[in-house]
Parts: structure tokens; sequence; C-alpha cells
């Protein structure tokens, strides 16, 4: 293969038309597994769900995909199909833009210091790094007072207002699930709710993955593990990519038009002494379509600890991970990233 070094946005490499990959994305062969299965990804009704009364199947779905999958896909969750699509839109739209507009937006002060927020790739911390293969738009949008609207889109004139309405709508969704997980470790309703009590962050995050000539040698994002207590996620209507590891096996994840896919992070998985599991994923590219998706993060204050629930400990039943505080599990997230090793294994005991 062509050795070919590229400082370019992915995105403009992209649309120049090579047939190359640059070597800073290419995956080392016995770390790029190719081959997924299918299997049927739990889907919970989340109106029913949350309905006193009948609701016996969803529960048990919910439970499935909670305790085995740490992944599952999301109905009838009171986001507005129109809403979903403009969302999408003015991602879409934000992306196709001039390169110069974007960079309006950059995550990179003065062309070289780093900030996670703003448009662009991850932070590259040497020349061996491996990179994604993705452009991504990052936007803290909670706690509401420390938004940092100079990096928030102005073009599309509707992105705002679109973003403002999904991140109510997909809280809402965030918090109709969290009862229905208490209960089913026979917690108070409200004790994932409480953990988003005082000053929680949330993050937005835009991701556009172009068209890739060799799927076969790149990551669109590589496997990981989400440092929240749950994300919501809202992908691509035509083009898959997502995948999910369940004992050992990475299995598709469908797309389904105006579903919401919900992912268990690893806070959640401390939270419950790992009767819930975080869940393993990883986006693969594709070589005739561009692909977007729109993901909201959740995580209680960075200054909080968690820790097991203390109902869940006992003598048969000892707790499993220490304390930890979130600023600390996040101090080393993207070292572990990197490396393809996961920070819940630092604090398990």
């Amino acid at each position: 293969m062509e050795e070919v070094i590229s400082t370019l946005p992915l995105q403009e490499l992209a649309g120049m038309g090579s047939k190359a990959v640059p070597r800073q994305y290419v995956v080392q062969r016995e770390d790029h597994l190719t081959v997924a299965a299918t299997a049927a990804i739990p889907i919970v009704d989340l109106g029913r769900l949350s309905q006193p009364g009948d609701n016996g199947d969803e529960v048990v779905k919910l439970q499935q995909a909670m305790e085995s999958w740490g992944l599952f896909m999301v109905t009838n969750h009171g986001i507005e199909d129109a809403l979903m699509d403009d969302m999408m839109n003015v991602s879409r739209e934000f992306f196709h833009q001039p390169l110069e507009e974007k960079q309006k937006y950059t995550n990179l002060i003065d062309g070289k210091h780093f900030q996670l927020e703003g448009y662009g790739n991850d932070q590259v911390k040497s020349e061996i790094q491996i990179l994604d293969w993705l452009d991504r738009l990052y936007l803290k949008v909670d706690p509401a007072d420390e938004r940092n609207l100079s990096i928030w889109p102005k073009h599309p004139e509707s992105f705002r207002d679109v973003l403002y309405e999904f991140i109510i709508k997909c809280d809402g969704v965030k918090n109709s699930l969290l009862p229905s997980m208490a209960k089913l470790l026979k917690l108070d309703e409200d004790y994932f709710v409480r953990q988003f009590s005082d000053r929680p962050t949330t993050i937005a995050r835009f991701n556009y993955y172009p068209q890739c000539p060799r799927p076969d040698l790149v990551y669109g994002i590589k496997p990981h593990s989400d440092a929240t207590i749950l994300t919501i996620l809202m992908v691509d209507n035509d083009v898959g990519g997502l995948q999910v590891l369940k004992d050992g096996v990475w299995y598709d994840v469908p797309t389904s038009a105006h579903t919401l896919l919900i992912n268990l992070g690893d806070h959640m998985e401390i939270m419950s002494n790992g009767i819930f599991k975080s869940s393993v994923h990883r986006v693969m590219t594709n070589s005739e379509k561009e692909r977007i998706s729109v993901v909201m993060f959740y995580f209680p204050n960075i200054e909080k600890e968690i820790e097991p629930a203390a109902e869940l400990i006992d003598e048969k039943h000892p707790a499993r991970y220490k304390k930890v505080k979130i600023m600390d599990y996040f101090a080393g997230l993207f070292e572990h990233f990197l490396q393809g090793t996961r920070v819940i294994d630092t604090v398990k005991i």
C-alpha cells in the first residue's frame, strides 16, 4: 500500500478521491476484526415501559439489554420524527459547509492547542497514534450557563434552535428510562435520577464519517465504552456501521428510522456493581456512503464520587469496584482509548 501522510481535515482528504489511506489511520491487522454477526438487538417501547401495569414484556427486554448487551433500541420515545429529521439535516448541512466556515469553530486554539470542544478530530499526541476516520463537532450543552456559544454553529441558521429543542427532548428520554433501570435493581426509583441532581454534565457530539476507500484498514471509531451513566444516540437512517461486542462476538447494530439507541456507560456499570454492563462498541466505515450520528453523553458533576449502590452490597455480593471521582475517571480516559484498554478495569476490585 502506498504510504501517505496527511494533515488535512478528514472530510477534505476524503473529498480528494484518493484510493490510498494515510498511514495515521491504518489499524494493525491483528487488531482489526472485520467479521460481525447479526442478532436481535433488544428493542424497548418506552411509552409502554413508562406506563404502570401491563408493561412486563418491556421490563423483561430492558433487563436483558441492561444485563447482557449494554445497548438497546428505543421506540415510542416521544421525540417527534420531524425534530429528529431536522437535527440530522442541520448536522449534515454543517459538515457540508466549506472548510473555512467550519474552521470558525475549530478545536485547535491558535492552530495548535487542543481543546475538547469545537470542530475537528481527536487530540494528536504522537506520530504513531492511529486516528479515527471521522470529523466531529463537540459541544458542552449542560450546565446551560457553561455553554460556550462562540463555538456553537451559526450556520445553518436553525442549528441552535433545533439543538435546544433536541436537548430538552433527549433529557426527557433519559429521565423516563432511569426510574425503570433503578427498579430492575430494586433500588429507589429516583436513585439514578439523584445522580443528576447537582450540575450534571451533558455533551453533544456530532460525528461525520466520510466515505473510506479502504474500510478493511481503518476504524470509524476504535472499540471503546463510554464514560457516562448512559448515552443517547441518533444514527443515520440509511447507513450502518455501529457494532457492539457481546460474549466475544461483534454484532451489527441495525439502523431503523426515528429509533434511538441507548448505550450504558461505565458509571452505570460501577453503580450497579456490575449487574448492568457497559457496552463495548466500535464504528466501521463505508466505501460508498458518508454517515452521520448525533450523540448525547450524560454523566454527573465531575466533582462527584460514584461507587456501587450500598443496597447491592452484602456478604454474598461484595463491592466489585472502588469509589472513584468522575474527574479522576476522565483523567486517563483518552490514553486508555488510544491503547485499546478501558478505564473501568483500573477501578475493579
